[in-house]
């Protein structure tokens, strides 16, 4: 029963659910890059290179030649995709690119807080050295009178 109980706590705790959304808004995001990669940086990329198709390039393993992956593909026959693979090095690139800056942009944030100095609670007397409370008019340790004393 206390197993059970375990995976209960653990799987309602706010980090379980934030994984869950970070792999869920991770998966849109990466739907956004495939089609940034696709649909815009590839095809300039393909005509600055006479007009190459990326996804339709492929080496075709064995004797016959197909004119495109598809057909290849639908012929049963084995083929190495390198095209493919090339937009998914760059999706992975571009990926990586945004998380870098989505990572600095926090660490920056983190580091401005970690920067803003809280206010003083307690002060010491100029006596006894004793730390006391900022709104303490007399010492507790030697009992002097601090509302006397500018400190």
């Amino acid at each position: 029963m206390g197993l059970i109980k375990e995976f209960k706590e653990f799987a309602v705790k706010g980090n379980v659910i934030d994984l869950a959304v970070g792999v869920i808004i991770g998966g849109a995001f990466n739907k956004i890059v495939s089609s940034l990669v696709n649909d815009i940086v590839m095809p300039p990329i393909g005509m600055l290179l006479g007009k190459v198709d990326f996804t339709n390039l492929f080496y075709t393993l064995g004797n016959k030649d197909y004119k495109s992956l598809s057909e290849a593909q639908e012929a049963g026959a084995a083929t190495i995709n390198y095209g493919i693979f090339l937009n998914n090095i760059i999706q992975f690139l571009i990926t990586a690119f945004v998380i870098f800056l989505v990572i600095r942009k926090i660490n920056k944030l983190k580091r401005k807080e970690e920067k803003v100095p809280s206010a003083p609670t307690d002060k010491k007397c100029p006596y006894c050295i004793t730390a006391i409370p900022l709104k303490a008019i007399k010492c507790p340790q030697c009992t002097a009178d601090l509302d006397l004393v500018t400190t």
